[in-house]
C-alpha cells in the first residue's frame, strides 16, 4: 500500500559532470541548493548580487554578471515586484528605504515569460550549449496571504511551463511539486511553517542528483563523501601532532580527487 504519491522527474536532455561550473540565480531556495553544490566542491556561482525573488530581478542579475555556464538554474520565488515611483524602475532590493517610495505590482504570466526569456537568451548567446533549468521555490509567502501566495506560485508555474515549451534549451525541475504534492506535511518545514526544513532540502538534493548527475559525477560524490566528513571532523586536541598529520593526509586526498575529477 502506498501512503504518498511520488513526483516523476522527466529525464533531462543533459547531465551534470563532476565539478562543473553552474550558475544559480533566484530566491533563498536557490541559495540552499547552491550551497549544497558548494559543499560538494562544485565551483558554482550563487546569487552574485544577492537573493532575487522575481523574474525581472533574475534578468537583472544575468545581465550584470559575466558568467557563461553550460548549466544555469533560475529559482522563481514570487511574481511580486517593487517599482521605484521616482524613476519607474523595478528594483531588486528596496535597501530598507521607506515603503512609500515604492509601488508594489504583480507581474502577469506574459511579463514573467518575457523577463525569463531574455535572461535565458542572454546566457544562450554567451554559451550556445547552455541548459537553463527553471524551478519554483516551495517557500510560502505568508505576507501575501496564503491564497495570494498560491496565486503567485500559479503565475510562476504557468510562466515556467510556457518558456520550457518554447525553448529547447530550457527545462523545468519540480522542486515545488516535490514539497507540495509528495512530502505534503508540516514536519518537512522549518518551525516557521513557511521554509522547507534541512531534511526537505536534502531530499530534493538527492532527487536532483539521481535525475541530473552523470555516472561520473555520482562516482565523485561517493568518493568525496568520506573526505568531506573527515574535513568536518572536530578533534579533541586540534594542536596534536596526530591531528596535524591526519589533516595533512586528508587535504592531500582532497587535492588528488579534485585534480582527477577536474579532467573532463
Amino acid at each position: 500500500m502506498d501512503f504518498r504519491t511520488v513526483v516523476s522527474i522527466p529525464k533531462p536532455s543533459f547531465q551534470i559532470e563532476p565539478l562543473e561550473p553552474i550558475l544559480f540565480v533566484g530566491s533563498c531556495f536557490a541559495d540552499k541548493i547552491g550551497s549544497r553544490f558548494l559543499e560538494e566542491r562544485f565551483p558554482v556561482t550563487v546569487n552574485p548580487f544577492g537573493v532575487m525573488y522575481n523574474p525581472v530581478s533574475i534578468l537583472h542579475t544575468v545581465q550584470r554578471c559575466d558568467a557563461s555556464p553550460r548549466v544555469a538554474f533560475f529559482t522563481l520565488g514570487t511574481n511580486h515586484v517593487y517599482r521605484l515611483k521616482e524613476t519607474g524602475e523595478i528594483v531588486d532590493n528596496c535597501q530598507k528605504r521607506p515603503q512609500n517610495l515604492f509601488q508594489e505590482e504583480e507581474l502577469s504570466v506574459a511579463q514573467c515569460v518575457d523577463s525569463l526569456s531574455q535572461a535565458a537568451d542572454e546566457l544562450h548567446r554567451r554559451c550556445p550549449e547552455v541548459h537553463v533549468v527553471l524551478t519554483v521555490s516551495p517557500i510560502r509567502y505568508a505576507k501575501y496571504g496564503f491564497h495570494g501566495s498560491q496565486l503567485s506560485k500559479a503565475t510562476l508555474l504557468l510562466a515556467a511551463n510556457q518558456l520550457a515549451s518554447e525553448k529547447s534549451f530550457v527545462s523545468y525541475f519540480p522542486a515545488y511539486e516535490i514539497v507540495v504534492d509528495e512530502l505534503r506535511d508540516y514536519r518537512f518545514y522549518q518551525p516557521d511553517m513557511l521554509h522547507p526544513s534541512d531534511q526537505t532540502v536534502e531530499y530534493i538534493w538527492q532527487q536532483f542528483v539521481d535525475a541530473y548527475f552523470s555516472h561520473r559525477a555520482k562516482a565523485f560524490l561517493r568518493e568525496w563523501k568520506p573526505i568531506k566528513e573527515a574535513l568536518g571532523h572536530r578533534p579533541f586536541n586540534p594542536e596534536s601532532e596526530a591531528y596535524r598529520q591526519f589533516l595533512a593526509k586528508t587535504h592531500a586526498q582532497e587535492q588528488e580527487i579534485l585534480a582527477r575529477y577536474s579532467k573532463q
